[in-house]
């Protein structure tokens, strides 16, 4: 879905959108490096200097409220937000914390797992962590 698209769906469920708002949204759908908030914050004050942080996080919020965006919650680590919110999988680089997407088809479990469990499971998250090329590259450049 483009940001027309999703911006016109929002200003029909009486959403007010600003050009920051549109802003984080646009480079949120035109990146694949699933970025933090602050890296968000960073790229979109070089545009809107007055833009705060919070207004950052809210826009976040609303977006995923609304099922436009994906936050990816990493425990300790800080969430990192995605533009595609249809489920799929992702791989994260243990040492510099990249994460890409894995285009495969999804794992039929949600059913097995209702019935073996009792739940009503509504979906499920997979992820995949080892070192990515680049950190391999520079790891085997330190061993030399």
């Amino acid at each position: 879905m483009t940001a027309i698209e999703i911006l016109k769906k929002l200003k029909e469920k009486g959403v007010r959108f600003t050009p920051q708002r549109q802003a984080i949204l646009e480079f949120l759908l035109g990146t694949d490096t699933h970025p933090t908030a602050e890296e968000i914050y960073h790229h979109v004050k070089a545009k809107f200097p007055g833009v705060s942080l919070g207004t950052i996080y809210n826009t976040l919020n609303m977006l995923k409220e609304h099922g436009h965006i994906m936050e990816l919650s990493y425990g300790d680590m800080c969430s990192r937000f995605d533009g595609n919110p249809k489920n799929h999988y992702h791989v994260a680089c243990t040492d510099c914390g990249r994460i890409v997407d894995l285009h495969s088809p999804l794992l039929d479990l949600e059913q097995e797992v209702g019935e073996k469990t009792g739940f009503l499971v509504q979906g499920h998250r997979l992820e995949f962590y080892g070192v990515c090329p680049e950190c391999s590259t520079h790891k085997r450049a330190k061993m030399n």
